[in-house]
């Protein structure tokens, strides 16, 4: 596997749905290749090969061999693909206006004045400048794929309206032929240019569809500052974003982009990651502290040590991710792509018999109708709908989730979610807001000065959702932390720290019972209220005596009754897993509707729930946004 390369390459000059199959086909069939897929919408094509048997150079050989290009170049290939598609849309638009110009009085002459003299020849000279220079890629493009024995929508176009062009021209110089016969010698000089001008402003429809389904991928690319400050050589130098290594100091100042992934070594600030993370309150950073790429430096300057850059960047490889994922093909697609691959000859076959009935049932004075339907035959069956429907609605869809923080893995994943028949939902920082507040503390009799500081020190270091609210309440004392001996975190239960020889603990109740503390009739009936009323519980103790109980309040998020509802309303069964105690779950639950749940959830107990839901025939979504969610978030469809 370590010998096989996947990458993605812009094509550039497919014109149809049978172009992308082409080069699909053309790709395919190297020696090496391992997998190629196509996107149309995206133009683009993703290609598994051996790295010892070809090399992008070669690939792209064999797809020029074939009539189009590819972008190989690793650098700025996005920007040169976008430039490209913008150069294509404005050629284009200048194409269909002047296809049009002379279109609109071809039309008049066909319709209106088609008895005044010389009328065919007018319709002619007016017809010639749409097919050689407004049509002309038609023709082109037809020729390429004849002579490697293929067919696209090009060979439509251009059999159509040469057909319409050549029989009007032969009615045009040798009408005798048809008076001869005692038939009107009829002229089509109207049919190929319209057809051409209507072709022509679909394909640049479909263009400026294109160019709008990635609109997110440039949003997020935009997040990527292209130059950087780095301290060399005694002082600063700003170099572009390229040319940045691992281990590099860079300097950052109030309101920059963070160019790289790495960590603070000097100075501290506040940081915008809420296009990373989505939260929207800015993170402190002090040194040592980890920093993300495309995040934001809101106060102070700071120095970074560069750890991952470039391609090897948080916001890069999201950005890989969501163009991996549109340019993926789904089931339904690769159905559709089979039938535009045999589209072409079949609709040939069928304007071939469409003629020949016409002639053999009408007889001869009849060939003239049957060159018309099978004209029409050819034009009204352009297989480009049918191939750029699917890969579009794919990429706006795959485009509008990424600006929502919503990451599809690939098309495959996107189609299953039309066959989900329940939801599962982690309670903390998915249905809640996630940004909790400590509403009640109860502290045993027995309290000493430094209890709160060993509590801040260790809810420091806590990853939970919740320990933000007690970390933030004692910061509002003014209380200074602890340096503690020791920290252990006790996954779904809490966490373990020592300090001056003892063992202090923090978490849910699930610990309280592992340290066999008792608690108060009078600490127990004030957990009971708390929890009754939606909030979470805090267990604080050293060793096997119970400190504190603290109340923390997450509030619902306001859309969440909302989204529950409209699930349900779909025929979706909605559950509920959590960490929280019985009580604190069933309040969240009523509040919200949801009548299934599972409180005082190990991570492992979600993983086996997601598990036992698939057993009954299930097919699951697991929506989570913690560490302790990631195993059912793993093991769900």
């Amino acid at each position: 596997m370590g010998n096989i390369a996947k990458q993605a390459f812009p094509v550039i000059n497919m014109h149809c749905a049978g172009c992308a199959n082409n080069v699909e086909r053309t790709v395919s069939r190297l020696p090496g290749v391992t997998e190629a897929s196509v996107n149309f919408a995206s133009n683009t094509l993703t290609v598994s090969y051996e790295k010892d048997k070809l090399t992008p150079g070669e690939i792209r050989a064999a797809v020029l061999a074939a009539g189009y290009d590819l972008i190989v170049e690793e650098a700025h290939k996005e920007e040169r693909q976008e430039e490209e598609q913008h150069q294509r849309y404005v050629r284009l638009k200048w194409k269909v206006i002047g296809a049009w110009i002379f279109a609109v009085p071809l039309l008049m002459f066909s319709m209106v004045f088609m008895h005044m003299p010389y009328s065919n020849e007018i319709q002619m000279g007016l017809a010639v400048p749409v097919i050689v220079f407004f049509g002309g890629e038609f023709f082109t493009g037809a020729w390429k794929q004849a002579k490697i024995g293929r067919s696209n929508m090009d060979t439509l176009v251009a059999l159509s309206t040469s057909i319409a062009f050549l029989f009007s021209l032969f009615n045009t110089f040798f009408p005798r032929f048809w008076y001869a016969r005692g038939l009107e010698p009829h002229v089509y000089y109207e049919a190929s240019a319209v057809i051409i001008a209507f072709v022509l402003t679909g394909k640049l429809m479909e263009e400026r569809a294109k160019g709008n389904t990635s609109t997110a991928i440039r949003k997020l690319m935009g997040l990527q500052p292209k130059t950087a400050r780095v301290l060399r050589n005694g002082g600063e130098e700003e170099i572009l974003i390229e040319q940045l290594q691992t281990g590099d100091l860079v300097v950052v100042r109030p309101g920059e982009q963070i160019p790289v992934d790495g960590t603070l070594s000097e100075g501290d600030s506040y940081v915008d990651e809420s296009m990373i993370s989505g939260e929207p309150v800015p993170a402190q950073k002090k040194k040592g502290d980890k920093v993300l790429a495309g995040t934001i430096n809101q106060r102070g300057s700071f120095i970074i040590r560069a750890a991952q850059v470039g391609s090897e960047t948080v916001l890069a490889r999201i950005i890989h991710t969501v163009q991996e994922a549109q340019g993926s093909k789904a089931p339904v697609q690769r159905i559709v792509d089979r039938i535009t691959g045999i589209f072409v000859p079949v609709v040939l076959g069928i304007a071939i018999l469409t003629f020949v009935l016409w002639v053999v049932i009408g007889g001869s004075e009849y060939i003239s109708y049957g060159v018309l339907s099978a004209v029409s035959v050819l034009v009204i069956a352009c297989p480009c709908a049918l191939g750029l429907a699917t890969p579009t609605a794919l990429m706006v869809g795959i485009g509008k989730a990424a600006g929502q923080h919503i990451l599809i893995k690939d098309a495959v994943a996107l189609e299953q979610m039309r066959k989900v028949d329940v939801v599962v939902l982690d309670k903390t920082g998915t249905l809640t807001e996630g940004r909790p507040t400590a509403t009640g503390w109860l502290w045993a009799q027995s309290q000493e000065p430094h209890y709160k500081a060993v509590l801040l020190a260790a809810e420091m270091k806590s990853e939970h959702p919740l320990a933000g609210a007690i970390v933030t309440a004692l910061q509002n004392e003014r209380i200074q932390s602890a340096a503690l001996d020791s920290f252990e975190s006790i996954t779904g239960k809490g966490i373990k720290i020592a300090f001056q020889g003892k063992v202090y603990w923090v978490g849910s109740h699930k610990l309280l019972k592992d340290f066999g503390a008792a608690i108060s009739d009078v600490m127990a009936e004030m957990s009971v209220g708390y929890e009754s009323d939606g909030n979470g519980i805090i267990y604080f103790g050293c060793e096997n005596e119970l400190l504190a109980v603290i109340a923390v309040s997450d509030p619902i998020k306001a859309t969440s009754a909302e989204a529950v509802k409209e699930l349900k309303r779909q025929g979706i069964d909605i559950c509920m897993l959590t960490g929280d105690g019985q009580r604190t779950a069933s309040a969240v639950a009523s509040r919200l509707g949801i009548e299934r749940f599972v409180s005082d959830a190990l991570p492992a107990d979600k993983a086996d729930f997601v598990k036992e839901l698939q057993l009954q025939g299930k097919r699951v979504a697991m929506v989570g946004d913690g560490i302790n969610d990631s195993q059912a978030l793993a093991l769900a469809d």
